[in-house]
């Protein structure tokens, strides 16, 4: 059908043209004629006046033949005198005829002026037409193919909408089986739950009954055993008895020096270690954005948990006091806090506006104070789960300690090279120390009296606290830092200290003689980034930038 129009458009516009030229012809035809007679006409009087112009001259030529023969009158005669008046006043009629016959022509010239001009004008307002005509034709011929392409494309997009109707009605039947089958499902689920609380509940009932049951046991045991002890006392001597029987034995530290457990802890680099405070646990935080947490006390890691939450890496990882809660640094600007027996994540610390580098514990599991490269330190309240105090510290902060049970005293190590002490009551720096590089990390003696830092010039530097001077720097030539966040750590009682170096190597330095007392080689493929030692004994851990963890022994 469309074909069919657009051929009666095309047929309609061809005989258009046609008229339009045949038009154009027939005016031709009459203006031409019409020209032509006045054309004829002005030759003619051409012609006209030309055979006049010569008789007016052969007039002239007897006229002074006759003027010349009148002055001798007697030559000619009476009739030749009327002849000559007769003939004069022809001539006079021939010039009044002349003069209107140059009269009319001078206005049939100015008239064939006048046409000319009309008939050019007619001709630039044709050729105006005839371009107007031309661009009016491109013009409707490229309508028609916009209208020929908006057809095609509202064919091609009703069908297109009757498939996307079909697929709506077919996912809205899907949608609605699906709804169906979950809430059947969740009707079972809550089913399940009920079966489990009940069971649940006569597993406590039973696990209580039992419990009370080995109490009364033990009891009525221990009350035996002292009774016998105490027949036994009688024998004994007071010297006999130590400190040592009585508590837990705390074991003193000595040099790592073989690796009793290698393991790949993550799936990329491992930035950060820690040890429990409380058991053979050790928690690594890595660039996979988890941290996990490692029993190592069977000789053989066994996975306790993966801690998630974090958008990107983990810098740092601490423990509280009590081992109840942990909490991690991460490159997304936050911090989170887990608890350890159920490894559900408590708090989302959000606030900085850079890298979060340090997290630690004030004292106690509700206080946190993090350091971050935007250069700020912030103290956080979980209890009422909102930011404190905001120290604005002047350089990026890498690391930080406290160096008190209350988490009065903060110290902070920076990119600009220097140590900065920190008093939270009154929101101000009390000292600083410069050294020769950025700061890595810090760390505190058991005692509190001594401060480690790493710094990028390779070397470690003791500060007695007491007297805020640097007491001792340890260096070798194998020894180099291998990134901003490396951290050096103490030994449980402050007699060693040991860092991981660019070659995967790890340095112990012996505190008082200021010389390498180890090298353990040959376990780190990668830079060792970071380091811990064991509270309460004499492993060593060390992670590298290969997720490799390895725990080191004697």
């Amino acid at each position: 059908m469309f074909s069919m129009a657009v051929s009666g458009e095309v047929g309609s516009q061809t005989d258009w043209r046609n008229n339009l030229i045949s038009q154009l012809q027939n005016r031709n035809r009459q203006q031409c004629k019409c020209f032509e007679d006045l054309i004829l006409y002005h030759n003619q009087l051409f012609d006209t006046t030309l055979s006049l112009r010569n008789e007016n001259l052969q007039l002239t030529i007897q006229n002074e033949k006759l003027r010349q023969g009148s002055q001798s009158p007697s030559i000619y005669g009476g009739s030749d005198f009327s002849k000559i008046s007769a003939l004069e006043h022809k001539i006079l009629s021939q010039q009044e005829e002349l003069t209107e016959l140059h009269k009319r022509r001078g206005e049939n010239a100015q008239l064939l002026i006048d046409l000319n001009n009309k008939m050019q004008e007619k001709d630039k307002k044709i050729e105006v037409a005839d371009k107007s005509l031309l661009e009016n034709a491109k013009l409707i011929t490229s309508l028609r193919a916009e209208i020929e392409l908006y057809q095609r494309s509202n064919t091609e997009l009703k069908a297109l909408n009757q498939v996307l109707k079909d697929e709506h009605q077919a996912l809205q039947l899907a949608f609605t089986h699906l709804e169906a089958k979950l809430r059947k499902v969740q009707d079972e689920n809550r089913e399940i739950i009920d079966r489990l609380k009940q069971y649940k509940s006569k597993d406590a009932e039973k696990m209580n009954e039992e419990n009370e049951n080995f109490v009364r046991k033990k009891n009525a045991k221990m009350q035996k055993e002292l009774e016998d002890a105490a027949k036994d006392m009688r024998g004994l001597s007071p010297d006999s008895f130590s400190l040592n029987n009585v508590g837990p034995v705390l074991l003193c530290a000595s040099v790592p020096t073989k690796p009793s457990l290698k393991f790949d802890a993550h799936e990329s680099e491992i930035s950060a270690v820690r040890w429990s405070p409380v058991d053979h646990v050790v928690a690594t935080g890595g660039a996979d954005r988890r941290v996990r947490l490692w029993d190592v006390s069977k000789g053989l890691p066994e996975s306790k948990g993966m801690l998630v939450g974090c958008n990107q890496g983990v810098m740092s990882v601490d423990f509280d006091s009590n081992c109840t809660h942990i909490i991690c640094a991460s490159n997304d600007f936050a911090s989170r806090v887990w608890t350890v027996a159920d490894q559900r994540l408590r708090h989302t610390l959000t606030g900085h506006s850079g890298k979060v580098m340090a997290a630690k514990f004030l004292g106690e599991s509700n206080k946190v104070v993090t350091g971050s490269h935007d250069r700020t330190l912030k103290i956080w309240d979980l209890r009422s789960k909102q930011c404190t105090q905001t120290n604005f510290v002047g350089s990026s902060c890498n690391d930080l300690v406290t160096s008190d049970g209350a988490g009065t005293t903060i110290i902070s190590g920076h990119f600009d090279k220097t140590i900065r002490f920190w008093d939270m009551r009154n929101e101000g720096s009390t000292n600083r120390i410069e050294v020769n590089g950025r700061v890595t990390s810090l760390d505190l003696s058991r005692d509190a009296k001594y401060l480690l830092s790493c710094v990028r010039d390779d070397t470690l530097r003791v500060l007695d606290l007491r007297m805020n001077q640097i007491v001792g720097t340890f260096g070798h030539d194998g020894f180099k830092v291998g990134c901003d966040w490396s951290r050096a750590v103490f030994s449980s009682e402050g007699q060693y200290v040991a860092v991981g170096s660019v070659d995967g190597s790890i340095f112990i330095w012996e505190v008082a003689t200021q010389k390498v007392q180890q090298i353990l080689r040959d376990n780190h493929s990668s830079p060792v980034t970071a380091v811990a030692w064991h509270p309460y004994g004499n492993l060593l851990a060390s992670v590298d930038r290969s997720r490799r963890t390895v725990v080191w022994s004697e």
